[in-house]
């Protein structure tokens, strides 16, 4: 691995999301980050089509993992959609053994012109949508509430990349909060690096000649279920007044660690945002979150002016508000192991 010498050409976060989501933009997802997630819901795409509507099919790791795993998962059918800024695009799709060589593979590949540019938006991307059963992508984050509203608009099961912070959009946070969307089962933070294209100056690593950068706080949301989200999270700590303080304005008592949650606390709790990478909703009830105000209230005649996420006149970072559902007795045999 060499590093650039020039640091000017090493991207802050904030340039390379203003970068990301940039017309004519290319990141391109690792294939290991892609087999790590989409591997808890190999059940879920046996007979389904598959849709992947904000990738370059001929680029994109979605694509490669969906054609070599094809006949392993059962998939009826795979479609992707190429973006073209001002002229007309063109789709991928593989419906099955083609040519009739006894195997499915890059052999089988339909390429079919579009009259449109490929945007997810367009008439002929809403209609291929229609069809599918399950959208795997990697989606405009400056898109986000209005790419999730699509997919709940057609009633499209999903499987795609976002960021973490778009947990507290008022519109992902309502769904959220009524277990519609949830975070996916991975999650490597800062570690994620997408491989970006030469002519990028703003980049983070070179490795064998390909550039990468990474961007904090990128997560995975779907609606399909899995195993692992409905297992308890440990708790192991006990309430008490002097370590959990409530804050100056709202009734709840402040965590700012999600292992620190107690057990045998049943009032309300502020957690941060991390703790939807734990949550188990028949573990915990989602209630609210606050910032400067409620997401849900918003600043109200009893609010206005007044920090929510403040603990004794410091304003904190946002958090989110829950409840414990199954608030435990410690077992005091078990503190003293």
């Amino acid at each position: 691995m060499s590093e650039p010498k020039n640091t000017e050409k090493k991207a802050s976060n904030k340039l390379l999301w203003k970068a990301r989501w940039a017309k004519n933009d290319e990141f391109y997802t690792q294939l290991s980050y892609i087999e790590k997630e989409l591997g808890y819901y190999k059940d879920h795409f046996k007979d389904k089509v598959v849709f992947c509507n904000c990738d370059d099919p001929e680029e994109s790791h979605f694509w490669k993992y969906f054609e070599m795993n094809f006949e392993h998962l059962g998939i009826k059918k795979l479609v992707s959609t190429h973006f073209e800024d001002e002229k007309p695009s063109y789709k991928l799709e593989i419906i099955g053994d083609g040519n009739h060589n006894g195997k499915v593979n890059n052999l089988d590949i339909i390429k079919t012109p579009l009259k449109q540019n490929g945007d997810f938006r367009s008439p002929e991307c809403i209609e291929i949508l229609q069809e599918a059963d399950i959208v795997v992508t990697n989606p405009p984050f400056s898109l986000f509430r209005e790419y999730v509203a699509q997919l709940f608009e057609y009633e499209k099961k999903f499987i795609i990349i976002g960021n973490l912070n778009a947990i507290t959009y008022k519109e992902i946070f309502k769904l959220i909060k009524e277990n519609k969307v949830w975070p996916g089962c991975t999650f490597d933070g800062r570690n994620i690096w997408f491989r970006i294209p030469d002519s990028y100056e703003t980049y983070h690593k070179i490795e064998n000649g390909v550039k990468y950068a990474f961007v904090a706080g990128t997560i995975w949301f779907t609606n399909l279920d899995y195993d692992k989200r409905h297992e308890d999270f440990i708790l192991y700590k006990t309430y008490n007044e002097s370590e959990y303080t409530k804050y100056d304005h709202y009734d709840a008592i402040n965590v700012d660690k999600t292992k620190d949650i107690p057990m045998d606390y049943a009032g309300t709790i502020g957690v941060p945002i991390t703790f939807l990478l734990k949550y188990n909703p028949a573990q915990f009830e989602i209630i609210d979150w606050i910032g400067r105000y409620s997401i849900l209230d918003g600043p109200t005649e009893e609010t206005r002016g007044k920090q929510l996420a403040q603990v004794k006149w410091k304003p904190i970072y946002k958090r989110i508000i829950i409840r414990n559902k199954k608030t435990l007795t410690p077992n005091l045999s078990l503190l003293w192991k």
